[in-house]
């Protein structure tokens, strides 16, 4: 007994560069310098931990030979197996054959012929990877030789060919993938397709992470019978307050495509910047303000439309307009005070020029919040803001808007009425420069000029909590009275008055820069009223608003507003908005949304009616009818299906559609999904006209190498443009 216990305690050691491994066995037989090891042998080398059946270790070449049903685990990741295994201490070398490994965190497993390393570096012979159960992988890839550095967890193969169970469905020369979440450089999965009008499409991304704070993706792509372009995003964080994006691209169209499409533009170029920092006057300037300041920016720029169109494959993802707008946005705000510039600048992609676009750039705000005075009876504030409406061609201004608007208020009857009185201050200047373009009628009536006005709302308002033994009431009754004060105006408000005041002249020229309104004199009456579970949790909001006006012309009854939000179970919810219009005996406008959430199904619907009661029937835009509906529903854990459409009733047209269902296992996905998309484009007359795409989009993610949350990896199938026209 004493014997066994001396051989299970028995430690071999060989110390060389601070390496040091360790033999533990129940059974030991030493001569000279080999020693021999059986039974439960257990070897510990740096970060590993072996186990084997037996073991031979010579002293002199420090090289540690393992036998029968080996195990390895490294650090808390990484597991081995093995018949046989050779470890070299001094020239710190392990070989193993066969070679099996599990990373435990990605649950990715390699196995191989043989596997050579030394120091961090792996090389592994012929053999196969993948996600899967290792007894039967729904997917595996085969290689004929492979690296992996345990340090950065970054796995190459060579010659590797992907199957589907014992399918071969992909060839590549070369594969890298990291077995963690580091972001590094490497390929992203690749997006491939077939159109036929573009024919066949492949876009590889490469994404390069060289330093923590910057990472670049670059994304070529190509469309055999369309053209070759390349787009790129360049994302940065330069400090712990601000990021920015900035992103690029460039397409080539082959001739024989725009001739056939009558595209405006053979290539379609932009970018776009944004750059966000919350506090950049400390950061820029060195200084030490005790208020928060922040500047936002986003800028862009493109020839057409199909700038964004061409940016991916599926284009369902894009927002797509003929109208840009790219602004910069600058403030500093304090508890008492605010300060803020912005800079809005248009283009119209319709358009050969925009030197004639009205831009504001800039608009100055002074801001001075809400003050009390008088024991909180006595409300105030104080905000002027001036813009540069500036453009090359044609009139420009400077215009500046003050607003005082001053609150006494009061309560009566043991606080059950609440009364106010609000005078409102208001003024404007606006100063002309530059020239009015020839043929302007009204080219000598841009005189500067200012405007002053004074107009009162006198308000009364009660509210009542009621609370229940599972719900809260909580009901508002108000009115407010608004009449109009006093005016005074001088120079080009004085002189456009009547003119500008008439609605079919807002559209002239010499209004572009009038927007005075009229004060009408009326009472509003609105109740409204809330009801909440005993959790806290809102159940109902409802609002009704009413307004009279007693102006001579167009007085009478206002449009009646209604607003329900009720939350009628935990799972099914109710919204309508609608405005209703007594002299048209009509819905202005009439908005609802249904929607139902649980476990397994997530479905809303949408309508929105729109009636603007032009008076040209013709007018396309005079009714708007809507709707809108997602229903996605999820079986079970591994099946899911997805339905969406989106229709104009009033123009009889799908404006897009998508079914498709998802199948989901711990290694890999599998979703298929036919999505159709009605999309703008520039035609060669510069005028704007659609096309309506029709996809079969096609997803296999080997997990954990993929994802199918990526909509842009996969394959896409384009059936031909089903419609095109204005």
């Amino acid at each position: 007994m004493f014997k066994f216990i001396l051989a299970f305690l028995l430690t071999v050691s060989y110390l060389s560069a601070n390496d040091k491994v360790e033999v533990y066995a129940t059974q030991m037989d030493t001569q000279g310098n080999i020693v021999k090891a059986s039974g439960e042998v257990i070897v510990i080398y740096q970060d590993y931990h072996l186990s084997a059946k037996r073991a031979v270790y010579d002293r002199n070449s420090g090289e540690l030979e393992l036998f029968g049903n080996i195990r390895a685990t490294q650090g808390d990741s990484i597991s081995v197996l093995g018949d046989y295994a050779r470890l070299n201490i001094g020239q710190k070398e392990r070989t193993f054959k066969p070679f099996f490994m599990l990373e435990k965190k990605s649950n990715v497993w390699l196995s191989g012929a043989k596997s050579f390393s030394k120091d961090k570096d792996v090389e592994i012979e012929s053999g196969i990877m993948s996600g899967c159960n290792p007894n039967d992988p729904l997917w595996k890839m085969e290689f004929s030789s492979s690296d992996y550095n345990s340090d950065t967890k970054w796995l190459n193969l060579y010659n590797t060919k992907i199957y589907i169970y014992d399918i071969p469905v992909f060839y590549t020369p070369y594969f890298g993938y990291s077995l963690d979440t580091t972001r590094r450089t490497g390929l992203l999965p690749p997006m491939i397709g077939y159109s036929q009008s573009e024919g066949f499409y492949y876009e590889q991304a490469l994404f390069i992470a060289e330093q923590n704070w910057w990472d670049l993706e670059l994304k070529p792509q190509v469309r055999t019978n369309r053209g070759e372009g390349i787009y790129s995003t360049f994302r940065f964080v330069d400090s712990k307050v601000s990021k920015g994006e900035l992103s690029l691209g460039y397409f080539k169209e082959k001739q024989d495509y725009v001739i056939d499409k009558e595209l405006a533009n053979d290539s379609h170029y932009g970018f776009n910047f944004q750059y966000d920092n919350s506090d950049f006057l400390n950061q820029w300037l060195g200084l030490n303000l005790d208020g928060q300041s922040g500047i936002y920016a986003d800028i862009t720029n493109m020839n057409d439309v199909e700038y964004i169109n061409l940016s991916t494959n599926d284009t369902t993802q894009n927002a797509t307009t003929t109208q840009i707008l790219s602004r910069i946005n600058l403030f500093y705000n304090t508890d008492n005070n605010y300060f803020g510039a912005y800079f809005k600048h248009y283009k119209d992609l319709t358009l050969d020029s925009n030197d004639n676009t009205l831009q504001n750039l800039p608009a100055i705000q002074y801001h001075s919040y809400l003050d009390t005075f008088l024991d909180d009876h006595l409300l105030y504030s104080f905000d002027v803001r001036s813009n540069n409406y500036y453009r090359k061609l044609g009139k420009s201004a400077i215009q500046t808007d003050i607003n005082i608007p001053i609150t006494l208020q009061t309560s009566l009857f043991d606080e059950y009425l609440n009364v106010a009185y609000k005078p409102y201050l208001y003024a404007q200047h606006t100063s002309f420069k530059g020239d009015a373009e020839l043929g302007d009628p009204f080219l000598n009536e841009y005189n500067d000029g200012y405007f002053g006005r004074i107009h009162h709302i006198f308000a009364a308002s009660t509210q009542l909590t009621r609370a229940y033994d599972e719900l809260t009431h909580v009901v508002e009754f108000g009115s407010q009275y608004t009449v109009d004060g006093s005016d005074t105006a001088d120079g080009y408000y004085e002189e456009q008055l009547d003119y500008c005041s008439i609605e079919t002249n807002q559209n002239n020229s010499i209004c572009e820069f009038y927007n005075i309104s009229e004060i009408e004199e009326n009472v509003q009456f609105y109740f409204s009223q809330y009801i909440y579970g005993d959790d806290g949790k809102q159940i109902i909001y409802h609002r009704l608003a009413q307004s009279i006006s007693y102006e001579k012309i167009n007085g009478g009854a206002g449009e009646l507003e209604n607003e329900l939000d009720y939350q009628i179970t935990d799972n099914i919810s109710f919204y309508n908005n609608m405005f209703y219009n007594y002299d048209e005996n009509d819905f202005s406008k009439n908005f609802n949304r249904i929607s139902y959430n649980d476990k397994s199904f997530d479905f809303s619907i949408s309508h929105m009616y729109r009636n603007n009661f032009s008076l040209l029937e013709s007018n396309d835009a005079k009714y708007t009818s809507y709707i809108t509906s997602r229903l996605e529903y999820k079986y079970n854990k591994h099946y899911s299906y997805l339905v969406r459409l989106d229709y104009d009733l009033e123009r009889s047209e799908k404006k897009s559609a998508e079914v498709g269902f998802l199948y989901k296992k711990r290694c890999w996905d599998f979703g298929l999904r036919y999505v159709e998309n009605n999309r703008p484009i520039l035609d060669i007359n510069g005028a704007s006209s659609s096309i309506y795409d029709r996809y079969i989009y096609l997803t296999i993610a080997l997990k954990p190498i993929m994802t199918s949350e990526n909509k842009n990896s996969g394959f896409a199938y384009k059936l031909p443009d089903s419609s095109k026209g204005n």
